[in-house]
């Protein structure tokens, strides 16, 4: 086997060396000169050494990794000791695999053994000794072990273990000590193997018991080395960790080790911790090791969150911390017991789900009472049911089951702890003895599983069982049948096979828009009954009387027949599951649909009998009042069990009520019962809220209907009934003998169309209403402005205090204003400076604003609050200005300064810092004279003559000799600025003396001896006292720049990304939110990223390739963000450079990758801004450690702050790690790893540069069965980055097999989500980021889940909605128009939904409440395209599941989105398609169902029915033109205008001006508005909506309408809604036109083009009394439609008017269109292949009916247009219609003549009619209309039954046929583009609307540079 895969490979052995041994000589021998000089970044990029190319199969069981490693650290130090542990690495590879079967191990092996060869080779003359290798090893380990004072360690550490406390300085050299241990490890372990286990030599036998005595006592040595995840819970002997060291951990750690009333079970003895529960739990049910590890540490973080949260009173010790003390005896801590309060909260929540589970199937939890279980007990449930869910793999979708598999489990548990011994549990037992949790209970699962998702693949989701079906097997008490363990001949267990399966459960998913009815029957009942009660009396003239009552009372049949339908569609869509749907759910369909056709029945016929009675005279009208009787009976009891299933109040009356069978079997019929949706009722006030906002929209919607739509039909009607002999220009079929009925419904069909959707109109409208007026109660948009930040700064610090910093403990009692002033300013600082770090990192400010914008940390003397200097800029000129043209008083110039309160700040602080500085330079006599001068100055001030004692005019010039005094001081002390600095001290003397100071004054001080005869003798100011300490140093650069900086503030931060986040932040502080809790009692939190295969970070020839225009990514952002570049260019310490300046230095090349990669959609980005959260919990945790009476005291608040090196801090990085975990989900990271992938290198320089950063991926290894068979086993692995910076495996847990069975982004999410922590879990897409002064405010947000104040309702919130800000806005105008639309809809919109109590999850970065959802099935749903949409499905899982979904606009995320038009096309149809799929699903049928009224038309109309809105809006379009040209064709519009005016026009216009406003995205746009005004102002909001409309946004949003209305019909009515990759670089290329039209062909083009054709018939054939204007009005958004759908494409296109372009597209064009498709060719390349893939999703036999009868609608051009013919001379005989085609039959037999005969045979029939008959021009056109759409008719039919066109052998007819007709429609497209093409400035127009001026500039730049360069070449 061996030899043949060598065979394989093309060159054997030689071969590979000759390849690899380069390689390998350089992994392990770097070049060290070339990492000095690049440093850190560069060693991370130039490779981890040899021991990275150690393959999976190899480093997995023996440790040839590490010892690799140890050889690479060595090499400096001793080759030769490199040399025998690469030896030994060697001989074990050749052991393991000696014929070299595993993936990479024969490269490896090859490329290992040249580099021994190396260094076997001769060394100075002389060949190395092997025979002394183990002398030589032992000798360097003991030399290397006593240079590293490894014993002095390891006494340390034992000593700190002792002591039970933590050092700042041993967990600093953690790092260093870990790769020493390391090392050392290493060297034991090939000295053992070296030396044998029975040595013979006294050597040997001396390193022999060496080993063994070390490896039992040092246990460091091990445990140092244990991998961990957070806490190091396998190695309590670490002390690298000091989240070991935490009180809690310790607690939480010693209640799992409380194994005292446990059974006797086996545990090994060396291991380095204590046995637990999780021991015990192994033992049992054989579960495996990481997952008994990964869960042991998540049991353990969230016992000790718990009760860190518990929040004990101040001045009281916590249950868990008090005196740990430390025994001789037995070496280990004794905590007491954590505490009891901790343990019952944790439990409850975990199982939940589980006890309801149980209450609703009427069984007992697997324990007697909760006050019965005691704390140990209830630990070992929560560890139990957290290791069935950790192993479950697939089945954690299905939350259900795994109740069911823990409630067996528990009670075996049960049974075994009351025994004295333990024993494994026997549903566990394998056939081989072994216990095994994973192949007894979860495999036979997982098969069924995916065997059906195997049986799914082109099927309709009716076939086959997803998730949702399994899971809701255990939703009846039948469940219980499936036996312990599951028996493998269940009908649940049943694999599908050819005939035999089993069905599905509870629902069937068909396809089909029937859905729509039955899940929201009572909207459409609700609409049809007002419609036709609105209709009613419209025809009544609107008088209410008894008539009209009586008329108006027939909705009550109606209502009856419209549930009865209902019912009829629950009985035929749930074919597919009778077998086995639950007998009760039977039971009531049979029920329903026998009383429901009874009632029915029943009221229709007292109905026609109250119909007679009335009509005859002298009636008792009895059958009228058993007729209301009835009704008043039936809504009575309607009306109550409303009451009592939706009214919060009736609630409990319900549940009262329920004890009475009666009752229940009523509540039953009107309402059935599932597991889920129980109970979704809310409080009264958010009940109330929804009623009337609904309440206002229904108004609104019936008033505008009876006014403008029903009302002004009734006359035209009624006249319409009322002729007769209206003559017809054809054969009329249906109209002539019924009263014109096709005449009236093609003028009531589009107002009925518009009156269905409509009310999405007016919702739109309120709730862009009441969202403002919540957004400014939110006080959203109050700094909306940098000028508003200036003049608000003041406050705030006060804010930030009160909101996002917890509860002080002030050291002393503060008492005056200034002083709480300055204590708020001293907390804000360090947090202000942070972020402005962060600006400064990601350039968004450059070094020179970052100085001007940080605040000092008025922790000083000063008395007053220092602002940001960029707040005081320019104001002491100005100041000095006003003093200089002063000629009042003191306190008239005060007063004008004082106008300007930071002008005022700016004074006091230059006055008193200079005093400060002054004092501090100089002792002695210099001393004396400040002290003097200052206290003169102040006895000056305060008697109010200052302007006596000072000369104004001279203040400038003390001014100048100050700034050159602190210019010396802000730089380094040096000789010669020391005597700079003295004198500039004498210089300033002389001016305050002799020319600043009033006479007086100056003679004092000329007299003052003590200063005379110093300066005499040069000793004034002659010693200087430099300023050493960071706080004096601080001052003098902030009084420089004080004096010096003259930039306007309103200048400053120039950059407008860094403006927009300052203002929302500041803006932010003034919001409502919850106190922030400290760090340590702050609720935890896990941030979930799923990644694929998107770009993670941009290589450098990524960056520098060109485009066909040029332009490259670094020269498109460099033009996109010039200010952001050149602040790059300053801190990487460059000028102006090139791209070539790059390559010189390692380090700025990869700073290079990151800025490019930080300005895209790149995973880079994401972990950059997700680490954020970590950064700041580890300054809050620093800062608070100082405040809060915690580990230390609080400092004093004059004592200076230093934030320098926090993030080095050990304990605030500990407090950090233990409350926020971020794990990355990238599937395939290890098949990356393996194929040597770009995106793996990458991934892990990520993990090498964030230490917290946490990888998840599934791992794929080939194995044999025990049968001998080749498979395949599956791993669920987490890494991180060790101590050398490469992948270091933490756990890996056995997947049951490929976890890929439904949809990759929630199945993705499943496998990783197990390795997360805490109580709240973000989910952040891979294309978002985050921002560090946003990460400040998480804490705050997580507090929302405790509902303390009751805002969010009854219920607790599981889910917290975010607001995102879309970052891609700037890069173009397409782009622009999707940020505005998609931040309308993340703050606006679901700020109301939130409010009206329906938001969802739109896979938006909302946070989970983990436990809630890890419980519940998870965070998204994967069945099989069902469930395409997935993130959605978790908020409706959330919902159904009594959970609370709360939206937050206090924080916010940043978010890329599409920003070409294919991007945001591709985005739309897969968001369409996922919610087409979304109407066939069981959860929307759902919440349909179990909704109350109002919140159902909420739910639809901002889900599914917002789609069913954008459809019937073009539908609306095409109901109007195809009854316009009925009324056309049929000549009724001319016939009717003359017997009677049409007065139906008022009808017509409201209903097409309402499309046509949907049409081009008013509405879409009222919420944006609505947000800019809020959050931009007035004016701002009017201008955007002005510019959107100049850049053509209403194109862009007709063109979209198509797009969603394409794909969501598409997918109910034959599916295909997938993933599409829509792809998320810079859009700066050209798209081909070939390559747009393959795209938009059938979803814009064909449609477009119907319309138009629909449109020149009207015109052509069409009256109308108004002529050609009255057309124009009526049918000119049609004509914006057609436009739209046709040029959107080429109009948003980059360079799609330019002329070169053009010529190319055309020859792409015609190449692709002609090109012959075949096996293996691609779409792309041929139209042959496209068109091939284009017909499938024609599948179903009822998807081609449905095809069928909508192509048939072609045939009304034929069939009219042959009448309109002037050779026709009026005729309207049906004989005329089927005579024409005869002549068309005959064309076949000319096929057989030469092409050129043909051509004249039909010019010259064609002329001959023209001359003998009345056949004109015009009926030639016409006829080319006419055989156009019968041509397309007859294609799309041949399409449709497409195997019976190849039987009959006219396919490939069929076939050309299509290609003409794409080739047509190309030329009808093509020939406008090529017309504007000819004109230059299209293009540069177009370049202007698509890209900012910038861009567009730097375009044109390229393309001159470009033809520079070719004149150059040529």
């Amino acid at each position: 086997m061996s030899s043949s895969r060598r065979r394989r490979g093309g060159g054997g052995p030689e071969r590979v060396a000759e390849n690899w041994e380069r390689l390998v000589r350089a992994a392990l021998k770097r070049d060290r000169d070339h990492l000095r000089a690049g440093g850190a970044a560069s060693a991370a990029a130039a490779g981890l050494g040899l021991a990275a190319a150690v393959p999976a199969s190899l480093g997995r069981t023996t440790n040839i990794e590490q010892i690799l490693q140890a050889a690479d650290d060595i090499e400096d130090e001793d080759p030769n000791v490199a040399r025998i542990l690469c030896e030994q690495a060697y001989t074990m590879a050749q052991n393991l695999d000696p014929s070299s079967e595993g993936r990479g191990v024969l490269q490896f092996k090859t490329g290992l053994a040249s580099v021994i060869k190396q260094k076997l080779a001769k060394k100075d003359g002389a060949s190395i000794d092997r025979q002394n290798d183990i002398q030589i090893l032992w000798n360097f380990y003991l030399a290397y072990k006593s240079r590293r004072r490894v014993d002095d360690m390891q006494r340390e550490q034992e000593r700190l273990r002792e002591s039970g406390t933590y050092s700042t300085e041993m967990g600093a050299r953690a790092v260093e000590m870990k790769k020493v241990y390391a090392t050392l490890r290493a060297l034991l372990d090939v000295l053992e193997i070296l030396v044998g286990p029975s040595p013979t030599d006294r050597l040997g036998r001396q390193i022999l018991e060496e080993i063994k005595k070390i490896k039992r006592s040092d246990a460091a040595l091990r445990g140092e080395l244990m991998p961990y995840n957070i806490v190091p819970l396998d190695a309590p002997s670490s002390v690298a960790n000091i989240i070991g060291f935490f009180p809690e951990v310790r607690a939480a750690t010693a209640a799992i080790q409380n194994c005292e009333d446990l059974p006797r079970f086996p545990y090994d003895a060396p291991q380095l911790r204590q046995k637990d529960i999780f021991d015990l739990l192994q033992f049992v049910f054989g579960f495996q090791d990481d997952n008994i590890r990964n869960q042991r540490e998540n049991v353990v973080l969230t016992l000790a969150n718990a009760q860190s949260r518990l929040s004990l009173p101040v001045g009281t010790e916590p249950q868990f911390c008090v005196h740990m003390q430390h025994t001789l005896n037995a070496g280990h801590w004794f905590v007491q017991k954590i505490d009891e309060r901790a343990v019952t909260e944790v439990f409850c929540k975990v199982l939940d789900n589980y006890i309801k589970w149980c209450r609703y199937l009427g069984k007992r939890v697997a324990w007697t009472s909760l006050e019965a279980v005691n704390k140990n007990r209830k630990i070992i449930l929560v560890a139990l049911y957290f290791l069935i869910w950790g192993e479950a793999a697939n089945v954690r979708f299905l939350p259900e089951c795994l109740c069911y598999i823990f409630h067996n489990m528990a009670k075996e548990l049960d049974g075994i702890l009351d025994s004295s011994e333990a024993e494994p549990a026997k549903s566990c037992v394998t056939s081989d003895g072994s216990t095994s949790y994973l192949e007894k209970i979860i495999t036979p699962i997982y098969q069924t599983m995916a065997a059906e998702a195997d049986n799914s693949n082109g099927k309709a989701h009716s076939r086959w069982r997803n998730y949702d079906d399994f899971n809701e097997y255990f939703w009846s008490r039948s469940c219980f049948e499936l036996s312990w363990p599951p028996a493998e001949g269940s009908k649940f267990l049943r694999k599908p096979a050819k005939r035999k399966r089993t069905g599905k459960t509870n629902f069937v998913e068909h396809r089909t828009f029937l859905h729509l009815y039955r899940s929201f029957h009572r909207l459409w009942i609700f609409l049809i009954l007002m419609f036709q009660c609105l209709t009613i009396i419209a025809f009544r003239h609107g008088k209410i009387n008894i008539g009209t009552i009586k008329v108006l009372l027939s909705a009550g049949p109606a209502f009856f027949i419209l549930n009865f339908i209902e019912c009829c569609l629950d009985v035929i869509l749930m074919f597919g599951a009778y077998k086995t749907a639950r007998g009760f759910a039977i039971s009531r369909l049979v029920i329903r649909f026998l009383w429901l056709t009874a009632i029915s029945t029943f009221v229709t016929y007292l109905y026609v009998k109250v119909l007679e009675e009335h009509n005859a005279r002298n009636s008792d009208s009895t059958y009228f009042r058993i007729y209301v009787l009835v009704l008043g009976g039936y809504a009575a009891v309607r009306l109550v069990f409303a009451l009592m299933a939706k009214i919060p109040a009736c609630h409990r009356l319900s549940s009262f009520s329920d004890r009475s069978q009666f009752f229940q079997f009523f509540k039953w019929i009107y309402q059935e019962r599932y597991y889920v949706g129980r109970g979704l009722y809310e409080s009264i006030r958010d009940y109330a809220r929804y009623v009337i906002f609904w309440l206002v929209v229904l108004a609104s919607k019936f008033t505008f209907a009876y006014f403008l739509q029903i009302r002004p039909l009734v006359d035209p009607t009624n006249i319409i009934v009322q002729l007769h002999d209206l003559k017809y220009s054809w054969h009329d079929l249906v109209s002539r003998g019924n009263k014109n009925a096709l005449t009236i419904l093609s003028l009531w069909a589009p107002v009925l169309a518009i009156y269905l959707m409509d009310i999405h109109i007016w919702y739109t409208l309120l709730s862009a209403l009441v969202g403002g007026v919540m957004g400014a109660r939110a006080r959203l948009g109050e700094i909306r402005s940098i000028e508003m930040l200036h003049k608000r700064f003041e406050s705030f610090p006060e804010a930030f205090a009160k909101t996002l910093s917890p509860r002080r403990i002030p050291s002393r009692p503060v008492a005056q204003d200034s002083e709480i002033t300055k204590m708020y300013a001293s907390i804000f600082s360090p947090f202000w400076n942070e972020i402005i770090k962060s600006l400064r990192e990601e350039d968004y400010v450059s070094n020179r604003e970052m100085d001007l914008l940080m605040m000092p940390s008025n922790c000083g003397n000063l008395t007053l609050v220092q602002w940001p200097l960029f707040l005081l800029t320019s104001k002491i000129m100005l100041a000095n200005d006003y003093a200089s043209d002063c000629k009042d008083s003191q306190y008239e110039l005060w007063y004008r300064i004082s106008k300007d309160e930071y002008m005022a700040y700016a004074v006091k602080e230059c006055y008193q810092s200079t005093e400060r500085i002054l004092h501090s330079l100089v002792d002695g006599e210099g001393q004396r004279w400040v002290e003097r001068l200052f206290r003169d100055l102040n006895d000056s001030i305060a008697q109010n003559s200052l302007l006596v004692t000072i000369n104004l005019k001279k203040l400038q010039l003390v001014q100048s000799r100050l700034t050159g005094l602190t210019g010396l001081l802000i730089r380094d002390e040096t000789a010669g600025r020391a005597a700079g600095v003295t004198k500039a001290l004498l210089e300033l003397y002389e001016v305050i003396t002799h020319e600043f100071l009033a006479p007086n004054l100056r003679e004092q001080f000329d007299t003052w001896q003590l200063l005379l005869r110093a300066r005499h003798e040069g000793r004034l100011f002659s010693k200087i006292f430099w300023p050493k300490d960071p706080e004096m140093k601080e001052q003098v650069k902030r009084l420089h720049l004080l004096l010096t900086v003259k930039d306007s503030a309103a200048n400053i931060p120039k950059n407008l990304e860094a403006r927009r986040r300052l203002q929302f932040f500041t803006n932010s502080l003034f919001m409502d939110m919850p106190a922030a809790k400290p760090v340590s009692e702050m609720i935890p939190f896990s941030v979930f990223t799923p990644y694929y295969s998107e770009t993670v970070l941009y290589s450098m020839s990524e960056l520098l390739v060109e485009n066909e225009d040029g332009v490259s990514i670094l020269f498109y952002l460099q033009k996109i963000y010039p200010d952001e570049w050149a602040n790059f260019l300053e801190r990487i310490g460059r000028g102006e450079s090139s791209e070539d300046d790059f390559k010189d230095s390692p380090t700025d090349t990869l700073e290079l990758r990151f800025w490019v990669s930080y300005r895209g959609q790149t995973l880079a980005r994401t972990v950059r801004g997700m680490m954020y959260y970590r950064r700041a919990l580890m300054l809050q945790s620093y800062l608070e450690k100082r405040y809060l009476g915690g580990i230390e005291d609080a400092n004093s608040a004059a004592e200076y702050i230093d934030t320098q090196g926090y993030e080095l801090s050990p304990d605030a990085r500990a407090q950090a790690d233990i409350k926020f975990t971020y794990v990355v989900s990238c599937q395939i990271y290890g098949a990356q790893k393996q194929m040597k992938k770009q995106e793996a290198a990458d991934i892990a320089l990520l993990l090498q540069r964030n230490e917290a950063l946490r990888v998840a991926f599934i791992h794929e290894e080939d194995s044999v069965s025990s049968e001998g068979q080749a498979i395949k086993e599956y791993y669920s692995k987490l890494v991180k980055a060790d101590v050398h910076g490469k992948d270091q495996e933490i756990y890996s847990i056995k997947l049951p097999g490929n976890p890929k069975l439904g949809e990759g982004k929630p199945e993705n999410q499943n496998h990783a989500i197990i390795f997360t922590r805490g109580d709240a879990i973000q989910t952040i897409d891979m294309n978002q980021d985050n921002y560090l002064e946003e990460a400040m405010k998480m804490r705050n947000l997580l507090e929302e889940f405790r509902n303390v104040n009751g805002n969010h309702g009854i219920r607790n919130p599981t889910i917290l909605g975010v607001r995102e800000h879309v970052f891609t806005g700037s890069v173009s105008s397409l782009a622009s128009f999707m940020s505005n639309q998609e931040t309308s809809f993340v703050t606006l919109g679901q700020r109301v939904l939130a409010y009206l109590k329906v938001r969802m999850h739109y896979g938006h970065p909302d946070v989970f409440d983990r436990i809630f959802h890890i419980t519940r099935g998870g965070i998204s749903k994967a069945s099989r395209v069902i469930n395409i949409s997935e993130d959605i499905y978790a908020g409706f899982n959330s919902t159904l599941r009594q959970g609370n979904i709360t939206h937050h606009e206090y924080i916010q995320v940043g978010k890329g989105r599409d920003v070409g038009l294919n991007q945001i096309a591709l985005f739309e149809g897969k968001v369409a398609g996922g919610n087409g799929e979304q109407v066939l699903s069981r959860d929307v049928y759902r919440l349909g169902q179990l909704f109350d009224f109002f919140r159902m038309l909420t739910f639809y109309f901002t889900t599914v029915g917002y789609y069913v809105c954008t459809m019937m809006t073009v539908l609306t379009v095409y109901i109007f033109l195809y009854g316009r040209v009925y009324l056309a064709l049929s000549g009724l519009d001319y016939s009717i205008s003359r017997q009677a005016r049409f007065l139906g026009n008022t009808a017509l216009d409201a209903a097409l001006n309402a499309q046509f406003l949907v049409q081009i995205g008013v509405f879409t746009a009222v919420p944006m508005i609505m947000g800019f005004i809020l959050e931009l102002g007035l004016m701002k909001a009017v201008f955007s909506f002005i510019t959107m409309q100049l850049q053509f946004c209403s194109v862009f949003f007709t063109f979209s309408l198509g797009t969603r209305t394409h794909y969501f019909g598409r997918t109910i009515l034959h599916g295909g809604a997938k993933y599409r990759a829509t792809g998320r670089g810079f859009v700066v290329r050209h798209i081909k036109f070939a390559e747009n039209y393959r795209l938009y062909s059938r979803s814009h083009f064909v449609k477009a083009l119907e319309v138009a054709l629909l449109l020149i018939i009207y015109i052509a054939y069409g009256y109308t009394k108004g002529g050609s204007s009255s057309f124009i009005l009526l049918t000119i958004s049609s004509w914006i439609l057609v436009f739209s759908w046709l040029f959107a494409p080429y109009i948003f296109n980059p360079s799609g008017f330019e002329w070169q372009k053009t010529v190319e597209d055309f020859d792409d064009w015609t190449n692709w269109l002609l090109y012959k498709g075949g096996v293996g060719v691609k779409g792309d390349n041929s139209w042959e292949s496209w068109w091939e893939e284009e017909q499938a999703h024609i599948k179903t036999l009822r998807g081609r009916i449905l095809e069928t009868i909508l192509s048939l609608r072609f045939l009304i051009f034929q069939y009219g247009i042959v009448y309109k013919l002037k050779i026709t001379a009026h005729n309207t005989s049906l004989a005329l219609f089927t005579a024409t085609p005869k002549k068309s039959t005959a064309l076949p037999t000319f096929i057989r003549f030469l092409q050129g005969l043909l051509a004249i045979g039909i010019i010259a029939g064609i002329a001959l009619l023209i001359v003998f008959t009345r056949f004109t021009i015009a009926d030639l056109f016409a006829s080319a209309l006419a055989f156009i759409a019968t041509g397309w008719c007859v294609l799309c039919l041949a399409i449709t039954w497409k195997r019976l066109v190849k039987i009959v052998g006219l396919w490939d007819s069929v076939r050309e046929i299509a290609r003409m007709y794409d080739a047509g429609m190309g030329a009808v497209i093509f020939v406008p583009i090529v017309f504007f093409s000819w004109f230059p400035f299209v293009s540069t127009f177009q370049s202007r609307i698509l890209f900012n001026q910038a861009f567009s500039r730097g375009l044109e730049i390229s393309l001159i540079l470009a033809g520079n360069k070719a004149n150059q070449q040529t």
